[in-house]
């Protein structure tokens, strides 16, 4: 399997886990609440992270005593994600909720590759590629209404 095909599925793999992750979480939010069932998730997330860093080789002590502030910005996105997930999909649903988030998706990714935002490979916004976003949202939309 190419290197392409395998990123791929990896990336098609974590899209699918998206709503599932949103519905469970939702569910322990309704459960525990929206903050405690983030500390829940985080810490899961924690124990796994290092528990792969150490497969890996570790954890660089520069991570932690030289970290680059704008990096950080990552870390406020997933906080983010994870509480407006949990509050909104409860009460307009995971399928809308998921939809929404995905119409943002794309139109952050078409801003980060255009810029080359984070480091980004550029791939500038052309015509063509507005009018494919623009047909992605549409079928978003008409995937989510009812009937």
């Amino acid at each position: 399997m190419s290197n392409t095909l395998a990123l791929s599925a990896a990336m098609l793999l974590a899209g699918f886990g998206i709503p599932l992750m949103a519905a469970a979480n939702a569910s322990l939010g309704a459960a525990v609440g929206p903050a405690q069932s983030a500390i829940l998730l985080f810490g899961a997330a924690l124990i796994v992270s290092l528990a792969i860093a150490a497969g890996w080789g570790g954890v660089s002590p520069d991570l932690v005593t030289h970290p680059k502030a704008w990096l950080g910005v990552a870390g406020l996105v997933v906080v983010f994600y994870i509480l407006s997930i949990t509050v909104a999909a409860p009460r307009i649903g995971v399928g809308t909720a998921v939809m929404l988030v995905l119409i943002g998706q794309l139109v952050s990714a078409a801003l980060v590759d255009h810029f080359g935002w984070f480091g980004a490979i550029e791939v500038k916004i052309s015509a063509m590629r507005l009018a494919g976003l623009a047909l992605m949202a549409v079928g978003f939309v008409l995937a989510r209404r009812p009937g």
